[in-house]
């Protein structure tokens, strides 16, 4: 009896694993092997005080703390790409600035919305501090009731530092929506905190080649 209970035992156990194996989700596990979780560090967020300029006295409050189910962090990275590239994976709405000794610090982020995601290789071409926003005539057609012209500044939706991605439309920036970040709900730039843009726009210079998976 006692023999006829442990085998039933390890048979439930086996079938157990087996579902959890079989409900992995594949792409989780092919970023996981990429930028491992182990080590794992969290990043403090630097105490930013915005920079005062002759239109603009900017409000501390304008960095948010980081989003608490997003927190920045260093990971490792064994990956094929170069210190000093970003790649952003679209599908887990995160990206990755890789650095030196297989490690990368990862950011949380928003996307493009179904429709407006794309895959590519870009480089930085400008980087602006609260930057203007124009919205291209693509989005006004989509948008009529979008401002033609919108100043740099804490309502602005490009936030605080906008990073520009070859002659393509789409920017790595800041934003007035924190709450946004890890969802996919953009026009296809790449969202961020404003804390964590400024982190970001602070490490990388124009030339960096940017990496977009989907």
């Amino acid at each position: 009896m006692r023999r006829h209970m442990t085998t039933a035992l390890v048979a439930a156990a086996f079938a157990c694993a087996t579902a959890t194996a079989a409900s992995a989700d594949p792409l989780s596990e092919f970023f996981g092997s990429i930028f491992g979780q182990q080590p794992t560090q969290h990043v403090s967020a630097p105490s930013y005080e915005p920079a005062v300029t002759s239109a603009y006295a900017y409000a501390p409050e304008v960095y948010e703390p980081s989003h608490p189910r997003i927190p920045r962090e260093m990971v490792g990275y064994a990956g094929p790409y170069a210190p000093g590239t970003i790649v952003i994976s679209t599908a887990e709405r995160r990206l990755y600035l890789v650095m030196p000794n297989h490690r990368a610090l990862k950011y949380g982020i928003g996307v493009g919305r179904q429709g407006f995601q794309w895959a590519g290789t870009q480089a930085i071409t400008r980087k602006q501090e609260w930057p203007d926003w124009v919205p291209p005539p693509e989005m006004i057609q989509r948008r009529p009731d979008l401002p033609r012209y919108m100043a740099g500044g804490p309502e602005n939706p490009l936030g605080a530092r906008a990073m520009y991605l070859g002659g393509s439309l789409y920017r790595i920036h800041g934003s007035n929506e924190p709450e946004t970040i890890g969802t996919a709900v953009s026009s296809g730039c790449i969202r961020m905190l404003n804390e964590d843009v400024v982190d970001l726009y602070d490490r990388v210079k124009v030339g960096t080649p940017v990496v977009v998976l989907r």
